[in-house]
């Protein structure tokens, strides 16, 4: 494969906005060449858990995920949201197949450590095992892969992992089968210094810049993992890393570009 694979990432926000969403397939399934989607959906499982009398626990706003709510989470991102993606890409004319890690056992994940916080069924990857041959085979049948955020830990149980760890663990599984630009799409336009200014964009950000921003508190909460993320990918063979609005997919121009250095 010579040419690059893109791997995009997309958030909540856009999933929830039918009209955004619409928008931002037709976008992607006009990405020329081998391309990968990853999808969360934390604000559909919250809104199904509380119509079902489960109330979402959250610690340091991350979701802990206990049996009932790994069901919920496997129901609504595997099931509701990962299939209504791939019926849209479908009338867009791309070949869209949709998956969770167990799937080919393309993600295997570890169930997290109960300490010092037990977050219940949650998974960490290496990104090391990600099935690059699976992928590679998807992709060579002109396949369209869509990932939800459900992996397995190779033992029968499901895990509910963090979608944008999944972006980049598939994204370093790529890169052992060619170069891989991966894209990270939200409702803003990229890091901002002023996230109420959508003119603060910083275009570039590196692993200097990075601790800077974190210590003036200009980066912070679900920032944080975003970027430490992006930064992980480009260190470990990712050849391009970009924060963007899922608006400007198309526009390379746009956004944060995430580098090890200047």
């Amino acid at each position: 494969m010579d040419e690059m694979i893109n791997v995009v990432k997309i958030g909540g926000n856009v999933i929830d906005n039918p009209e955004a969403l619409r928008a931002f397939l037709t976008d992607f399934a006009r990405l020329e060449g081998k391309k990968i989607l990853v999808h969360g959906g934390g604000k559909e499982a919250t809104r199904m858990s509380k119509s079902m009398g489960i109330e979402a626990k959250m610690i340091e706003g991350r979701r802990v995920t206990d049996r009932e709510t790994l069901d919920i989470v496997t129901m609504v991102y595997a099931g509701l949201i990962n299939k209504r993606i791939v019926s849209m890409l479908q009338s867009l004319g791309c070949d869209a197949v949709g998956l969770t890690g167990a799937d080919g056992n393309v993600i295997p994940a570890v169930r997290r450590s109960p300490e010092p916080i037990d977050y219940g069924y949650v998974g960490d990857i290496d990104p090391a095992k990600v099935n690059a041959d699976f992928i590679a085979a998807l992709l060579n049948a002109g396949k369209v892969p869509v990932f939800c955020a459900i992996c397995h830990d190779g033992e029968g149980t499901l895990l509910n992992c963090n979608a944008d760890t999944i972006a980049s663990s598939v994204a370093l599984g790529a890169s052992r089968i060619g170069d891989t630009r991966l894209t990270y799409c939200f409702e803003k336009p990229g890091v901002m210094t002023d996230v109420n200014d959508d003119s603060s964009v910083i275009p570039l950000v590196t692993e200097d810049s990075f601790i800077s921003l974190k210590e003036q508190g200009i980066v912070a909460a679900g920032m944080i993992p975003k970027i430490q993320n992006a930064l992980k990918s480009a260190r470990e063979g990712v050849k391009e890393v970009r924060i963007c609005r899922a608006e400007a997919l198309l526009n390379e121009g746009e956004g944060t570009k995430i580098k090890i250095s200047e």
